[in-house]
C-alpha cells in the first residue's frame, strides 16, 4: 500500500466519474500511481429506507469524510488491509482510495441484538448480547431491499469480482476481517465510554493484484453507537430512521450527532500506550536487542535500549529501573543477558511491574544456561521468551490491555497470519 507521505500532486487532475450512489461520487486519478488511485467523494445527503426518506444536510459530507478517514486510519495503523490511502489535501469532502471493484454483499456484525434482527427472530429480545459477535450478510440489491442471505446463499451464487471468484475461502476471510474490524473499533470505542452496537462493511477486490480489501467508508451512516451503553443516547443515523418528521429543527439535530461523532473519532487515532525498556547485559547483546525493537514496531510500540549487569553493576541497574518507574506510565521491562542471566530475575525482584527475559541463546551452552532464565528464585513473577519476536508479542500483549492500538495490532497481526496461512495452503492445493 502507498505511503501516506506521498505527494497528492495527482489529485488535481480528475479522470472518469467512476460511480455515483446516494451518498458519494467516485472519480478516477488518472496520474496516481499506475493509474490504480481514485478520488471518493462524498456528498451532503442523508437517505434511509431506500431513499424513500432523504434530505440534504449541508457540511455532511466534510463529517462523514472527516469520520471515514479516521477509521481508516485507525485501521491501517492497526494492520488492516483497507483501500484507503490518504485525505484529500485540497478536498475535506473527499480520500484516496485503492482503484476495486465493489464485492456486492454488506457484512454486518453485531454484538447487542437490536433493529432488523429483532424483526426477523421475533423470539430475542432487545439487548441480548452476541459473544462472539454475529456475523452475517446481505445482497447489495436496492430492488429487493438488500436481503439477508445465507453463507450457502453466499457461496452458491458464485460471484465473481475484479477477476476473483467469491468462494468459501474468499467469504470466511471477509467474515474473519469484518469481526477484526469490528473488534478494533468496538475497543477504540470503548476509550470514549461509547457502546458499538452493530456495523456494517463492503469489500472490494484490486483489479490489477486480484486482493481483497475492506473498502468503501465506515462513518456515522454505518453504525449504532450509544454514549455509556444507553440507547436514548443514541448518535448514529438511527436518529434520523426514528424521526416521526424531518423538520429544519430535527435536521439540525442530526447535523449536531455527526458533528459530535467526527470530533470524537479523532481522539482514537492517538494513543499512549506506555513504554517498553529492554535492559541488556552488555552490548554484545545489541544485535538480538534490535530484532525485539523492530518487532516491537508491528505493535506501534517503541522502546529504550539501556546496558546494564546485575552482576557488575547492580546498584547501576536498579538506578535506572526506579527512573522508568518513576515516570507514571506503564511500563513493561525486557531483559536480555546470557549465560547465568542474573538480570531479569533481579530486576522481576525488585520492581512491580512485569519483567520479560529473552536471554540471546548460544548454540555452544544454551542447553544450559536457559535455566538461569527460567528457574527462579520462589516469590518472583519473571517470564521467559526465547524468540525475540514473542517477547515483543508478550509485552504487547500487556501494555494492549489498557491501549486501544496496541490491541488492535495484536489483534490485526493475528487476523493476517490466519489469511496467510489460508492463502499458502491454497496455493499449495493448485500446485497438485
Amino acid at each position: 500500500m502507498a505511503s501516506n507521505e506521498e505527494k497528492p500532486a495527482y489529485e488535481l487532475k480528475l479522470g472518469e466519474k467512476i460511480i455515483e450512489g446516494k451518498t458519494k461520487i467516485v472519480y478516477a486519478l488518472p496520474e496516481s500511481p499506475d493509474g490504480n488511485y481514485v478520488l471518493l467523494k462524498s456528498k451532503d445527503k442523508i437517505t434511509a429506507f431506500d431513499a424513500t426518506r432523504k434530505n440534504d444536510m449541508s457540511g455532511k459530507a466534510v463529517l462523514s469524510t472527516a469520520t471515514a478517514s479516521a477509521i481508516f486510519e485507525l485501521l491501517n495503523k492497526c494492520g488492516i488491509k483497507t483501500h484507503f490511502i490518504r485525505r484529500s489535501d485540497s478536498d475535506p469532502e473527499a480520500f484516496v482510495g485503492i482503484r476495486c471493484e465493489m464485492i456486492l454483499l454488506e457484512v454486518v456484525t453485531r454484538r447487542i441484538a437490536t433493529g432488523s434482527f429483532l424483526k426477523r427472530y421475533s423470539g430475542v429480545k432487545e439487548g441480548y448480547r452476541f459473544t462472539p459477535v454475529k456475523l452475517e450478510m446481505f445482497l447489495k440489491d436496492d430492488a429487493q431491499h438488500d436481503p439477508f442471505w445465507t453463507y450457502e446463499q453466499c457461496v452458491e451464487a458464485g460471484f465473481v469480482f475484479g477477476g476473483r471468484t467469491i468462494g468459501k475461502r474468499e467469504l470466511d476471510m471477509m467474515g474473519e476481517t469484518a469481526i477484526a474490524v469490528f473488534e478494533i473499533i468496538e475497543r477504540a470505542w470503548a476509550t470514549l465510554d461509547v457502546a458499538l452496537v452493530d456495523m456494517k462493511i463492503e469489500f472490494g477486490v484490486n483489479a490489477k493484484t486480484g486482493e481483497i480489501f475492506l473498502a468503501d467508508v465506515i462513518d456515522n451512516d454505518s453504525w449504532r453507537i450509544w454514549p455509556s451503553g444507553d440507547k436514548r443516547l443514541m448518535r448514529d443515523k438511527q436518529f434520523y430512521r426514528n424521526l416521526p418528521e424531518v423538520t429544519p429543527e430535527a435536521l439540525e439535530q442530526v447535523k449536531k450527532n455527526y458533528s459530535w461523532v467526527a470530533t470524537e473519532i479523532q481522539k482514537m487515532t492517538t494513543h499512549q500506550p506506555g513504554h517498553v525498556v529492554i535492559f541488556m547485559g552488555s552490548p554484545s547483546d545489541l544485535d538480538h536487542c534490535k530484532k525485539i525493537e523492530a518487532a516491537l514496531k508491528v505493535f506501534n510500540l517503541s522502546c529504550d535500549l539501556r546496558i546494564c549487569s546485575a552482576h557488575k553493576g547492580t546498584e547501576d541497574a536498579l538506578k535506572v529501573l526506579k527512573v522508568y518507574e518513576g515516570q507514571g506510565e506503564p511500563l513493561v521491562i525486557i531483559a536480555v543477558a546470557g549465560r547465568s542471566n542474573g538480570l531479569g530475575p533481579v530486576l522481576s525482584g525488585n520492581s512491580s511491574f512485569p519483567v520479560i527475559n529473552c536471554p540471546p541463546v548460544s548454540s555452544q551452552w544454551g542447553a544450559e544456561d536457559v535455566w538461569s532464565s527460567m528457574r527462579l528464585p520462589s516469590g518472583l513473577g519473571c517470564t521467559t521468551a526465547l524468540n525475540p519476536d514473542g517477547a515483543a508479542a508478550a509485552a504487547a500483549q500487556i501494555l494492549g490491555l489498557h491501549d486501544h492500538i496496541v490491541w488492535g495490532s495484536l489483534r490485526a497481526k493475528r487476523l493476517n497470519m490466519a489469511i496467510s496461512l489460508s492463502d499458502a495452503d491454497a496455493n499449495l492445493r493448485k500446485k497438485k
